[in-house]
């Protein structure tokens, strides 16, 4: 599955001839926070490109990958980033809170990266596809981060980077070096050893490995996702329609269901992947340099920041791996950007990442204000990803007092529940009822996503992560 390459660490891409770096436009800016909350432009929140948000319906398609088996689509949304060279594992080691001493090839493996000051820039997927190979797989604010730091150091590392697919395509034909699919559900393993022959693809968690589909050559990764068992899959993109119409013949007797783009992002609250933190490049001398290399179009530019949750300071929207979860792969057993700060951290006084479940009457009254005519109705809730920008924080409160944030909102068919993902005090005990308060202050933003609305306080209860509930859920099914 190579890439074409020749863009090195120390070289300038297309892009970088822009004249305005990020830096320069915060300059002409009087509050930054003002500024991402009324970004008119910039990146869409909620628009999967290319993959139909739905194939049957979104309730269905939830159900399935707890009851059966499903095929996801993840060729489009993603960046893709391949890098070449000696160095990589000098630079992954540079810039990871999490070691990557040991990272052989056939392995997938997260990456953490971390401002100076200990703070969460971004995370993402890699993949170590051979010798002196790997790809990064997420959001733009990893790759960038990689880049810049290959470029400081003059590490020998040739990049090649896939922008996601355009999200309005108007009639284009679009293509991407690979397919990239994942096999998910509790049937998942019967329709891959099928797929493959007969022969069980035997493979430890972020492991990788090889299979056959309808005769084609096919990679691996052993994952999951909402919860539950699976494969990633990917191929040349020339293969995509063939191997698709394969698994999905071959799951018909599983009862395979495609998922589209609402199914798949909603899938998250299965998981308890909080996506949609700040990066923290914003603020601090040491990060200055970095700002005056990304251009004033990139991703950090042009992502707006919503909810209800308001502060003037840029820096109050940073949270901490320990915060969403990641001090387990934290590892002070190597030099790398933020290790002095995060060493520094009381871990015991950090916030940690819950599930909100959300009262339904007071979602109700949400949804009844939309037929009142009498005064202006609270915010929109889109099912089953209540997405309107690209970064959410909404305030949670306990007692009147402000105890956390709410960062990922949506509906799960399988618990008929409202849930959002975040991050409350150490004090904060699961099963507290908390509110959050849902809409954005002084009848909203400028922002496109948002029409003029209320705010409104919604009663939670604070669960686990990954959510569980002990009513059987199929009793619900049923």
């Amino acid at each position: 599955m190579a890439a074409p390459y020749g863009m090195r660490g120390n070289d300038l891409s297309e892009e970088k001839q822009m004249p305005l770096s990020l830096q320069a436009k915060m300059d002409r800016i009087p509050n930054l926070v003002d500024y991402f909350r009324n970004l008119s432009g910039g990146n869409s929140p909620s628009a999967f490109p290319v993959v139909p948000a739905e194939f049957s319906n979104w309730r269905d398609e939830q159900r399935a990958w707890l009851e059966s088996v499903v095929l996801l689509d993840q060729t489009h949304h993603m960046y893709y980033e391949y890098m070449r060279g000696k160095d990589i594992l000098k630079l992954l080691n540079k810039v990871a809170a999490n070691s990557f001493r040991s990272f052989e090839v056939d392995r997938g493996k997260q990456i953490v990266c971390c401002s100076p000051d200990g703070y969460l820039i971004g995370d993402g997927i890699l993949f170590h596809l051979e010798e002196e190979e790997v790809m990064c797989v997420g959001r733009a604010i990893v790759p960038n981060w990689l880049r810049y730091n290959a470029e400081v150091e003059g590490y020998d590392i040739e990049f090649k980077r896939e922008a996601r697919s355009p999200s309005l395509s108007m009639g284009r034909e679009v293509r991407r070096s690979v397919y990239r699919y994942q096999i998910q559900g509790p049937k998942a393993a019967d329709l891959i050893t099928k797929l493959n022959g007969g022969r069980p693809v035997d493979l430890k968690f972020f492991h990788m490995g090889h299979m056959t589909i309808a005769g084609r050559a096919v990679r691996a990764l052993r994952h999951g996702m909402a919860g539950v068992p699976g494969l990633e899959i990917w191929g040349p993109f020339d293969e995509w329609e063939e191997v698709r119409a394969a698994i999905l013949e071959a799951g018909k007797e599983f009862g395979i269901v495609p998922v589209g783009n609402k199914g798949y992002s909603s899938a998250t609250f299965g998981s308890g992947w909080i996506s949609s933190a700040l990066p923290a490049i914003y603020t601090g001398e040491a990060m200055r340099p970095y700002r005056e290399w990304l251009t004033a179009d990139s991703y950090e530019a042009n992502s707006p920041l919503g909810g209800s949750f308001v502060s003037a300071r840029i820096e109050d929207y940073y949270v901490t791996p320990f915060e969403l979860g990641y001090g387990h792969i934290v590892k002070f057993d190597h030099d790398f950007v933020g290790r002095d700060a995060l060493e520094r951290m009381d871990i015991s006084a950090q916030r940690r990442k819950v599930t909100f479940e959300w009262n339904a009457d007071d979602v109700g009254r949400i949804f009844a204000s939309y037929f009142q005519t009498e005064q202006l109705p609270y915010k929109w809730i889109d099912l089953p990803r209540a997405d309107y920008t690209a970064h959410d924080y909404d305030t949670v409160l306990h007692h009147g007092r402000p105890i956390g944030l709410s960062m990922l909102t949506g509906y799960d068919f399988n618990y008929r529940a409202m849930l959002s993902l975040g991050i409350v005090g150490p004090e904060t005990a699961d099963d507290s009822e908390v509110s959050i308060v849902w809409g954005e202050p002084n009848g909203g933003t400028a922002k496109p996503a948002v029409e003029a609305h209320r705010q409104v306080e919604v009663r939670a209860k604070v669960k686990p992560v990954p959510y569980a509930r002990t009513t059987d859920r199929r009793a619900i099914a049923a």
